[in-house]
């Protein structure tokens, strides 16, 4: 069942989709080679902590529940990759994905970064993951369901030569971090059975996955870090928008600047 927001409430939404912008940014100024991804965890904790939110991923259940704020997958890491000693190095790419609720309302963003200079395939890879998001958020505004905006995400990462990872997808969010629709990134068979309209008050956490080899991937032994099946890397950006009657709203705007 859809549940749609109202102006106001959306503009509650967008508050605290703005505080993990600035997670986001503060984050992104600390990226350099040498700096540990526990490290860059951290600042996102005491901003929330600052500020009054409540960490969306730390305490997420699983087999484990989820021990950090953010979630920081490299290079191969597809998402879910939990903060550590690692030290990021020249030429790595790195997504952080974050979220708080504030106010009784959630937001969640996700942006891949580079750590310096990296070479063709992952810079090509990154261009392709944000074309994919726009793209995404372009057909709320021309498609009427989005089953159609699924399939002209995957058409354009197929043009680019990389793949949408299956596993994992989008969702609606509100009050609670997951909510209904699901919001899948690929055409189905089964699609129909899934599919849904896009109308005003429609609230998405949009999210491709975008793979530079097979779609395929795997969960590590901490039952979290997914990576992908070959070793190639990944990527991953994810904006919070909202459906208004003057088109789509994007409450995680500045994300990645």
């Amino acid at each position: 069942m859809l549940t749609l927001k109202s102006r106001r409430e959306i503009g509650l939404m967008r508050e605290a989709c703005q505080l993990v912008v600035e997670a986001h940014r503060l984050i992104s100024k600390m990226i350099a080679p040498g700096i540990t991804t526990a490290a860059l965890d951290r600042v996102a904790e005491d901003l929330f902590h600052q500020r009054g939110a409540t960490p969306l991923f730390k305490g997420f259940p699983g087999t484990v529940p989820f021990p950090a704020v953010t979630c920081i997958s490299v290079n191969q890491q597809v998402v879910h990759g939990i903060p550590g000693p690692y030290e990021l190095r020249e030429g790595d790419i790195v997504s952080v994905d974050t979220g708080c609720r504030l106010n009784g309302w959630c937001g969640d963003g996700a942006w891949t970064y580079a750590v310096g200079e990296i070479d063709g395939l992952k810079a090509r890879l990154r261009e392709s993951g944000q074309s994919a998001l726009q793209t995404a958020i372009q057909g709320m505004r021309t498609r009427k369901r989005w089953s159609q905006v699924a399939r002209q995400i995957e058409r354009g990462v197929a043009r680019d030569g990389f793949t949408v990872v299956e596993d994992f997808v989008g969702h609606g969010i509100g009050k609670e971090m997951h909510e209904e629709p699901e919001v899948p990134n690929y055409d189905s068979e089964d699609f129909e059975e899934r599919d849904f309209p896009i109308k005003t008050g429609l609230v998405l956490a949009i999210e491709p996955m975008v793979n530079a080899g097979t779609s395929e991937i795997m969960i590590l032994d901490d039952h979290w870090t997914v990576v992908t099946a070959d070793g190639a890397p990944s990527v991953h950006f994810e904006h919070t928008v909202a459906m208004t009657k003057e088109g789509p709203a994007i409450l995680t705007e500045g994300l990645g600047q």
